[in-house]
């Protein structure tokens, strides 16, 4: 088939092939092998990849250009031709050969015939052009040189967004250049960063602050009743109803005694008043003492036991110390929140020393935080803030791994529902399969790098729109410190490579030298003294 020439244009691009068919979103091309070799000696490194997958190609129809992505190829019948599956992403306007203005989606699809034309990199700049306003410069697109990948700051934080990757493919410094590009753009931003393996506080610096079990000081008054419930209750069955009950009547009556309470005309068991756990404990005895039969105190002793467990837990400390009875609330929003933020607009809190039983209870807590903030700010001047997650599966867990925990209700809440009072989720993850669908879907930006594992590849590919197909193909081969970015913080579905991140901005993430460690030796004994100290007295 010999495809048609261009009427008239100002310039002319090569063609390496015509459109075969057309049906809805994607479509067929025929490609001319030989014309698709010859790229390979362009100069134009854009060019040059034009006619593989995930590459770009140019089709003119009137006076604007349509522009598709390469999904998938196959020899044709012919020996020297090629049949491409391509996704069709957008169409620009038609300015002396070149794509201008930019926009998603297709007004007028080309004809089978239409001449084909690969992209070149002034076409990848026209492509991915933004106003700096909002945008963030985070690495550069595959396989231009010097076109740099930017991210729309507004609309990846807006409707959430997920960065997927398995381990050691770069994820924690990708998302530490991301965070720290927001940053310069924004240096009275408000993010709160779980980190569950205390990496992220070496890479802020100056910048962060970072909230541990030595210096968190979480009011456990600030606790709902699932969150009370998560810590004090330890029956299972038609057991943990009755148990709950009890605490919620308890509860409520313990953060009445409280002078705050007067005020307030309706008093519910999850206000956060502050309340003194001795008082909660001898209304449980008071309760205890009106039961009849000795069996229906059991209830009372599993919770009384508990809570006077936990106080003698040093482990717990940061929580339920007595010093945490004070109305500190307002303090403890402005510094976790960094309102203002002080020139350190990131809370890196590090929930890696805390106890494992009770880590998901403080990330329910402070994402209930960020998220009633908002709610009842909500006519206060507004003041957006961002809940990072890393290691997101273990707090919102797919329905096959989920138990119904207070911080996947809550996450679940914020996926929902967190941008009508400006609060954005991001949720960093290796194992997007084991992560509830509902939130991932929610996620308006993905930003997925190399997956190893097949599930996890197959869960984002349904995950993401059907136009980036062509591009999440391209996910198993991926490099380090490369992804493949698709939804509302970028113009167009992209293959980024981010930037090299200044050492000293880095997580404390990198892996371990084996050959190296091992070469050294000496000082053991003074080492397993002093860990072993460090191990009985729970510190760190």
């Amino acid at each position: 088939m010999e495809p048609r020439s261009e009427p008239d244009p100002a310039r002319h691009p090569p063609v390496i092939g015509a459109v075969l068919d057309v049906a809805g979103s994607a479509s067929q091309l025929l490609l001319d092998l030989p014309a698709v070799h010859a790229l390979a000696g362009e100069g134009d490194p854009v060019t040059a990849a034009g006619g593989q997958i995930g590459a770009q190609v140019k089709m003119r129809v009137g006076q604007r250009w349509i522009i598709a992505s390469i999904r998938a190829l196959r020899l044709a019948e012919r020996d020297d031709a090629l049949v491409a599956k391509v996704d069709f992403m957008g169409e620009g306007d038609d300015l002396s050969g070149e794509i201008g203005a930019f926009r998603r989606g297709v007004t007028r699809f080309p004809l089978p015939g239409t001449p084909v034309h690969p992209v070149t990199t002034t076409d990848l700049r026209r492509l991915y052009a933004a106003d700096h306003q909002g945008h963030v410069a985070v690495g550069h697109v595959h396989p231009a040189r010097d076109v740099r990948a930017m991210l729309n700051v507004d609309a990846m934080l807006g409707k959430h967004f997920a960065l997927l990757g398995s381990t050691g493919t770069g994820k924690s410094t990708s998302a530490a250049l991301i965070l720290h590009r927001i940053c310069d753009a924004n240096p009275q931003a408000h993010i709160v960063m779980v980190d569950p393996h205390g990496e992220y506080a070496a890479a802020f610096g100056e910048r962060g602050m970072r909230l541990d079990a030595s210096n968190l000081q979480l009011p456990y008054w600030l606790l709902d009743l699932r969150e009370h419930g998560e810590i004090f209750l330890t029956s299972s069955g038609p057991e943990r109803q009755v148990d709950a009950d009890i605490l919620g009547r308890c509860l409520l009556a313990a953060r009445a005694r409280h002078r705050l309470a007067q005020d307030i005309g309706r008093l519910t068991v999850d206000s956060p008043i502050p309340y003194l756990l001795s008082d909660l404990l001898q209304i449980l005895q008071q309760d205890m003492g009106k039961m009849n039969r000795a069996g229906d105190t059991a209830p009372y002793l599993r919770i009384k036991g508990r809570i006077e467990e936990i106080r003698a837990d040093p482990r717990y400390g940061f929580m339920f110390s007595g010093l945490l009875v004070a109305d500190t609330m307002a303090a403890f929003l402005k510094r976790v929140f960094r309102l203002p933020a002080d020139g350190r607009p990131v809370s890196i809190v590090d929930v890696s020393g805390m106890p494992s039983e009770v880590t998901s209870v403080v990330v329910s807590v402070l994402a209930r935080l960020v998220f009633d903030y908002a709610l009842w700010s909500r006519d206060e001047p507004r003041r957006p803030i961002l809940l990072v997650c890393e290691e997101a599966h273990r707090y919102v867990p797919n329905e096959r791994n989920a138990e119904g925990s207070p911080v996947a209700h809550i996450l679940n809440r914020i996926a929902k529902e967190g941008r009508k009072y400006g609060v954005s989720l991001g949720l960093i993850t290796q194992r997007p399969s084991d992560l509830a669908e509902g939130v991932l879907s929610q996620c308006g930006t993905i930003l997925a790098m190399r997956l190893n594992n097949e599930r996890d590849q197959a869960f984002v590919r349904a995950a993401m729109p059907e136009g980036a197909r062509g591009f999440l193909d391209a996910i198993p081969a991926l490099r380090n410190r490369e992804c493949i970015a698709v939804g509302e913080g970028v113009a167009t579905p992209i293959r980024i490579l981010f930037d090299d991140l200044e050492p000293h901005l880095r997580p404390a993430s990198a892996d371990p030298s084996f050959t190296t460690l091992w070469r050294e030796t000496g000082d053991e004994d003074a080492i397993v003294e002093r860990t072993i100290r460090r191990w009985r007295a729970q510190g760190r």
